[in-house]
């Protein structure tokens, strides 16, 4: 492939743009809604911080190492998003970095989730063992392990491009899109490879810790126990596989999108908008929901924080 044909390809965007209305208002939804999910993550990592209660705890660590994550996904793909509108076709370079921390931290949803999965797992099923399997040094390992795993995944696409294009690609402009960007033929079998991979490890670990939990919590409701952690944990698995599922569709998005675009090609741009906010946006308003507001121990201190801001706000 020749430097000419790339750049010439590289340069090209959606055949169909939106109306000036239509365009504001995407990017106002967008938005608004980045911004509300940020700014609730950022008062659940400000609560994380006032209290040892919860840096002490591998199950909230994990937690708030989706919360951050989620914000640095939010903030990556709005940023994307909104240059796509305002300039139309930014630097390589600084596309490809863009794109990179949006994959490395998309990649990392899943598997974190998979991680708490897991720690739910012990917690229920093997109470006694909980505090030897699941220390704070091993938490720290394990989302050092999560990262490195999105980099392995997603970094090699960095070294395709350097080996098969000219260094001067990186200094001109493009419709940053990763299809766009990362368009050699060894990218798209490297991410069917890869999210294969994905999607077969992490389902087959969430099904497996939701059937155990499951048999814990029909046996607790046989014998009518009081504990009511197992109940928690099943309803909290569930919640774990419904929020699995709407990550998951980031392994499966590009597929659907080329079926709709086949039979609505003028619809392209409407396909995509729709196809960010269920694919990147949802799943990341979901999580505060599900693990930081249902948490009793967590609600409660984040009830009071937002109590003592209000109360600061009336008595000045």
């Amino acid at each position: 492939m020749n430097s000419s044909s790339y750049g010439s390809n590289v340069t090209t965007g959606p055949t169909y743009r939106d109306s000036y209305t239509t365009a504001v208002a995407k990017n106002v939804i967008v938005l608004c809604l980045g911004l509300t999910i940020n700014y609730i993550n950022g008062t659940l990592i400000h609560t994380f911080r006032k209290h040892q209660v919860f840096y002490v705890n591998p199950r909230y660590i994990l937690f708030i190492h989706l919360v951050v994550n989620d914000m640095i996904q939010l903030t990556t793909t709005i940023s994307l998003f909104v240059f796509s509108y305002v300039f139309y076709k930014i630097n390589v370079s600084l596309c490809c970095l863009i794109i990179t921390f949006s994959v490395f931290t998309t990649l990392n949803t899943p598997l974190n989730l998979a991680v708490m999965a897991v720690e739910c797992y012990i917690a229920i099923c093997l109470p006694l063992r909980h505090a030897e399997f699941c220390t704070i040094r091993r938490t720290y390992i394990l989302i050092a392990w999560i990262w490195s795993m999105s980099v392995v995944s997603a970094l090699p696409d960095i070294f395709i491009i350097l080996a098969t294009e000219p260094v001067q690609v990186f200094y001109s402009t493009i419709y940053c899109n990763r299809d766009i960007l990362f368009r050699h033929p060894i990218h798209l079998k490297k991410r069917d490879v890869a999210y294969a991979i994905y999607l077969t490890g992490v389902w087959l670990t969430l099904f497996s810790t939701y059937i155990r939990i499951f048999s814990v919590a029909k046996s607790a409701k046989a014998a009518k126990s009081a504990d009511g952690d197992a109940h928690k944990a099943r309803k909290t698995i569930l919640l774990h596989g419904f929020q699995l599922l709407l990550c998951m569709l980031t392994y499966v998005s590009h597929l659907l999108q080329r079926v709709l675009v086949y039979w609505f090609p003028k619809h392209y741009v409407h396909i995509l908008f729709a196809s960010y906010i269920i694919v990147q946006i949802f799943p990341r308003f979901v999580s505060p929901m599900v693990y930081g507001l249902r948490d009793q121990i967590f609600r409660q201190h984040l009830q009071k924080y937002l109590l003592c801001t209000v109360r600061a706000n009336i008595n000045p």
